[in-house]
């Protein structure tokens, strides 16, 4: 996982932004099936 990316997850978390989180979960599981 990409720094930039665990650092928008760590905001996200402590945000609570829970569409934020949902967005970022998607982001990822995109990105992870590309490869």
């Amino acid at each position: 996982m990409p720094v930039w990316f665990q650092n928008q997850m760590m905001r996200a978390y402590y945000a609570k932004d829970r569409y934020q989180i949902k967005l970022l979960n998607q982001c990822w599981f995109f990105y992870q099936r590309k490869i």
